[in-house]
């Protein structure tokens, strides 16, 4: 009969937590029905979920920013058929394939001043490929990266984690250097040692979701451009109209030397990454015939990848989703601004388009604080992770704490979402702090009881 996708599925319901319990990361199942998002996802429609009880649930994480343009979007669906149907001579890799070519054509005419692309399978491997080119442009080791960063989880890219957390245990890492996010004095003073390739850096940093200050990117470019080094900016998550530009450094109106990109540009369904760089260091890297596969990937130009790709900008175009950010975006950074002057707890609310986080902060009063401070004691993070519940579990809304001990919540709902989605979350958002202010027991206990979790999963097994 030959394999039956649909019949395998129903055969084994039920069963994915007790095989990633003994064939996947067994952490995984754990932490989940620790914080209490268990479910048994059966399909994903727009902005959102639904569960094997028929619940719906608003996806305010979107996949970490993959969903970009939703979730099962009809046009990437239709065409990922028509490619699949069309039986094309695909990876014969002595080829030039047309696909390729034409999203590179389409990514090309989206950054101006960037004339080549190199694809990947995720935006891990877009950022290896920046580090490899910015090395070999520029003859020098040294990449400076900066706190809070996160590029990725391979060797290369966690050289230039600003976690710990991610970092422990897998040294020695590339010989790279932290700096202060935001800060041009740190770096002019790394880049007068005269060894530096590359500054990598998120516009907007994906853990924490810190924006970088207004100039400082088109300053950190001038600096970098007269010690001989390179910008690289990380647009994995920001990018493909996440902020309400297609790219987020077009807000300060620089030029970077090399872009990632990845996440939004799958269109939901297939990995892809791209870095996108220029011309001279593209024939620094590829200098002769003899390197025509100096860095390359068997899976990078794949079709159905290039077909998700071109059917995402095609999307963002014909449905204004670049605007529908920037125009969304900023009335819910807006009202929940207004919200926030209600709650002792939140402390800041920022981000651009719809990349948002809201951060949580000590409160003032007495009452608060007794029940702040044993949250934060046992772990930081550990309130917003309340949040992120009572968010998930009172008003089915997923989203995310937005970095290990950071007590920020981080929203990333996709492109598509409309006025409608957004005033749920805000009236849901003040629906959970108004209970944690008037210490709603319930809802306390439940961060209480994530303390205690919390406790017993920092012991090794």
């Amino acid at each position: 009969m030959g394999f039956d996708v649909t019949a395998e599925l129903q055969a084994r319901k039920g069963e994915g937590p007790a095989l990633w319990d003994r064939y996947l990361n067994p952490q995984t199942a754990k932490v989940l029905r620790s914080i209490g998002f268990d479910r048994d996802w059966q399909r994903g429609e727009g902005c959102y979920l639904v569960d094997d009880t028929q619940t719906r649930y608003l996806d305010f994480l979107s996949g970490f920013g993959v969903f970009g343009v939703g979730r099962s979007h009809p046009t990437v669906r239709r065409a990922l058929h028509t490619v699949l149907d069309a039986e094309l001579a695909d990876l014969v890799q002595m080829d030039t394939p047309l696909l390729a070519g034409l999203l590179a054509e389409g990514l090309v005419a989206r950054a101006p001043g960037l004339e080549r692309v190199y694809f990947c399978n995720s935006g891990a491997e877009a950022v290896e490929a920046a580090l490899k080119f910015a090395r070999r442009a520029t003859g020098r080791s040294r990449v400076l990266f900066c706190h809070h960063a996160y590029h990725g989880l391979t060797a290369g890219a966690l050289s230039v984690n600003g976690s710990d957390d991610f970092r422990r245990g897998f040294g020695p890492l590339l010989p790279d250097t932290q700096i202060p996010f935001g800060d041009t004095e740190a770096l002019a003073r790394e880049l007068a040692a005269g060894d530096v390739a590359a500054l990598v850096v998120e516009p907007i940093q994906g853990k924490g979701v810190f924006v970088a200050p207004g100039g400082y990117l088109r300053e950190a470019a001038e600096l970098l451009h007269q010690a001989g080094a390179l910008l690289v900016c990380d647009e994995v998550q920001t990018g493909a109209g996440r902020t309400g530009r297609f790219f987020c450094y077009e807000y300060d109106g620089v030029h970077p030397d090399i872009v990632t990109l990845s996440k939004t540009l799958s269109g939901g369904y297939i990995p892809v990454g791209a870095t996108i760089t220029t011309d001279r260091i593209f024939k620094k890297v590829y200098s002769s015939m003899d390197e025509m596969l100096v860095h390359d990937s068997t899976f990078g130009t794949n079709a159905m990848a290039m077909t998700a790709g071109l059917a995402t900008l095609s999307i963002l175009d014909d449905e204004q989703l670049v605007a529908n950010a920037a125009q969304l975006g900023a009335k819910l950074l807006a009202d929940l601004r207004v919200a926030a002057r209600r709650y002792e707890l939140v402390s800041d609310v920022r981000g651009r388009g719809l990349l948002i986080g809201i951060e949580f902060g000590r409160p003032r009063s007495w009452r608060l604080r007794s029940r702040w401070e044993p949250l934060r004691l046992a772990r930081q993070g550990l309130f917003a992770q309340m949040v992120v519940g009572a968010l998930f579990e009172r008003h089915r809304i997923l989203t995310q704490v937005s970095g290990d001990h950071l007590d920020v919540v981080k929203l990333l709902p996709p492109l598509t979402a409309s006025a409608t989605e957004a005033d749920l979350f805000v009236q849901a958002f003040c629906d959970v702090m108004d209970d944690v202010e008037r210490s709603s027991r319930p809802l306390w206990h439940f961060g209480w009881g994530l303390a205690s979790r919390a406790a017993r999963r920092a012991r090794p097994s």
